[in-house]
């Protein structure tokens, strides 16, 4: 008898095949039929983790990180070394999942068409910059620099800092925007805590570089700060 057709150990014949492969075939038919939008987070992050983890039953693994990281954005936000402390996860699979959240993150920003002017697509630019910033757990403050036509010419991060400050030197600012020639900026970053309300040294740091910025022909269009729970734009808040 070949090791293939060794009975099962109940004597009825062959093995049972896992219990869970027929619930990934109908966790993959419901993703097909209804599509991303009418399926739970941990329906998403589960079928995610069937193709890190091939042979498993990852539905308690996704609800275990979703709890434990408190929302699915949060669980790729994570660092490796924070997913590896999960029970059944593993640095690899960890790191797996940080080299999807990568992927995700180019895939925002080659939705910023060059060619096309930023302020045409807010909604675009503000998917981005949630997907950059939203749950990382330092603060950080980036830069789009833009052309005449309000076009990207770069996004940089130009300053990382603790959990509540990232320090910001407006002629550092500005001398960066005089190196790419841009004509006009738009502020970016994010509130770990999770709320993005202004706080008055924001305001304060948007205003001092406005300052600077404006008798060198160079446009502040906004400042957009990133939390968990939203965004918030100076601008529209009548800040600047």
């Amino acid at each position: 008898m070949s090791e293939g057709d060794k009975p099962s150990p109940d004597g009825l014949g062959e093995a049972a095949p896992p219990h869970y492969l027929g619930h990934r075939e109908r966790a993959r038919q419901r993703f097909l039929q209804l599509g991303e939008q009418h399926i739970e987070d941990y329906e998403l992050l589960e079928l995610i983790l069937q193709i890190v983890i091939p042979r498993k039953d990852t539905k308690p693994l996704a609800k275990e990180l979703i709890r434990a990281f408190g929302s699915f954005s949060g669980v790729f936000s994570a660092t490796p070394q924070q997913l590896d402390e999960i029970k059944g996860l593993g640095l690899v699979s960890a790191t797996n999942l940080k080299i999807i959240q990568a992927a995700a993150q180019r895939f925002a920003r080659d939705r910023m068409v060059p060619d096309m002017p930023v302020l045409n697509s807010w909604s675009t630019l503000i998917d981005y910059c949630r997907a950059q910033m939203a749950f990382n757990d330092i603060e950080q403050f980036r830069i789009l620099f833009l052309d005449k036509k309000n076009r990207l010419i770069a996004d940089e991060v130009q300053q990382t800092g603790t959990v509540d400050h990232a320090p910001v030197y407006p002629r550092e600012v500005i001398k960066r925007s005089l190196e790419l020639s841009a004509s006009a900026l738009i502020l970016v970053h994010n509130h770990p805590s999770g709320d993005p309300t202004p706080s008055s040294m924001d305001v304060e740091m948007t205003l001092r570089i406005n300052d600077v910025a404006r008798p060198l022909g160079i446009t502040v269009h906004d400042h957009i700060i990133i939390g968990k729970a939203g965004h918030s734009s100076m601008k529209g808040l009548k800040l600047i």
